[in-house]
């Protein structure tokens, strides 16, 4: 999940606003923890997944 979603308990608002040092807090954690596929949408992941899955399939296949 990423933490455009996510609601602070301080101030009841989105994460993402920033509106209390608590957010602002935990939007800069969040960010700091971001891998390089963190951007990607879930469809855009499983295209990828299928992409490499097909990619070891046709080498597997080409080797035999």
């Amino acid at each position: 999940m990423t933490y455009d979603r996510l609601v602070c308990a301080n101030c009841a608002a989105p994460v993402t606003e920033g509106r209390c040092p608590v957010c602002r807090a935990n939007r800069e954690r969040l960010q700091q923890q971001e891998g390089p596929l963190a951007g990607l949408s879930p469809v855009a992941l499983l295209t990828l997944l299928v992409v490499l899955v097909a990619a070891v399939a046709l080498l597997a296949h080409q080797t035999a």
